[in-house]
């Protein structure tokens, strides 16, 4: 058992070593409020020149640790978002919260889990990652290539949310909150209660047209709910580092609501989801980017849903 740890222990670091030399430097970061740094993600697709770093990552600096919300989209994401965190703490990085399943937020895990760092995501997590693991490890390997791909794997949370957990990093607390299926049926939602702080992950998007993979209509309505929230700013998971609330949710609601109208609107008239594909078009277009990428798979997505409402 010591070889085999020894063994493992020095692969880590060995891989940890590769992923610097491929460039994974400290990640630039942007400090939104005291103690609460993102790394801004590029809004565009994965491939070999972002590495797969294409959502927003963050961490939140406490009294006694440190707690990341989102990981990137490769071992290397993670290895420059952990640099990036030495270069402003020595504190031991203890949570690590994945906000939800997607490859570009849970990929760079492992690349922490080097600290005993206990991993948290929404209680439907688990499940939802080990029916995709095979499909998202070949799919982003194969977007990012093999060399920035290194070492990376799939590291699921132990810590589940079922409803609400609150963490404390030292007088320093953090309330995760589990949501009904919305953006995915797996979204998770950090609140830092010291500085009003809400990292919604990809329950929003700025910039990046939004991306629907549960249901239109739970989106709309957990983001109903969230606008409520009294939070001083709040983090997308694409986008800027931070924004204001709940204005910052405007482009992506009218966005949302915009698809269901025209959706329902094609049902009614009987259209097969070929004629709403070619027909249906983007709600204030000039406001988001990678239209082409994901515009008609929102309309897939979403359109049994309406047939069936």
């Amino acid at each position: 058992m010591k070889r085999f740890t020894f063994a493992v222990t020095v692969l880590v670091k060995m891989l940890l070593v590769q992923a610097v030399a491929q460039g994974a430097s400290p990640a630039t970061v942007t400090q939104i409020a005291p103690g609460v740094y993102v790394v801004e993600g590029r809004v565009e697709v994965a491939n070999d020149a972002n590495g797969g770093a294409i959502a927003n990552r963050a961490f939140i600096v406490g009294g006694e640790a440190v707690a990341v919300i989102d990981t990137g989209g490769s071992f290397a994401n993670g290895v420059s978002l952990k640099a990036a965190i030495r270069a402003v703490t020595p504190l031991p990085i203890r949570l690590v919260v994945n906000t939800h399943m997607h490859p570009d937020h849970v990929l760079g895990n492992a690349a922490l889990r080097d600290e005993g760092t206990v991993f948290a995501g929404h209680a439907k997590l688990p499940r939802a990652l080990a029916a995709r693991a095979g499909q998202y490890l070949q799919a982003n390997r194969a977007l990012i290539g093999e060399a920035g791909f290194a070492g990376t794997q799939i590291v699921p949370p132990t810590l589940l949310v079922e409803r609400e957990s609150t963490i404390d990093l030292g007088g320093r607390v953090l309330r995760l909150t589990a949501h009904p299926t919305g953006h995915t049926d797996n979204d998770l939602t950090v609140f830092d209660e010291r500085t009003g702080t809400l990292f919604l992950g990809d329950l929003l998007f700025s910039t990046h047209l939004p991306v629907i993979d549960g249901s239109l209509n739970g989106w709309l309505g957990v983001l109903d709910g969230l606008t409520a929230l009294p939070a001083a700013r709040v983090v997308p998971g694409h986008g800027p580092p931070s924004l204001p609330w709940p204005e910052g949710a405007a482009a992506q609601r009218a966005y949302l609501s915009a698809l269901r109208t025209d959706l329902r609107a094609a049902v009614r008239a009987g259209w097969p989801l070929s004629r709403a594909l070619g027909a249906i078009p983007v709600h204030d277009a000039e406001q988001w980017r990678l239209i082409e990428d994901f515009h008609k798979r929102n309309i897939s997505a979403a359109f049994g849903e309406m047939e069936w409402e």
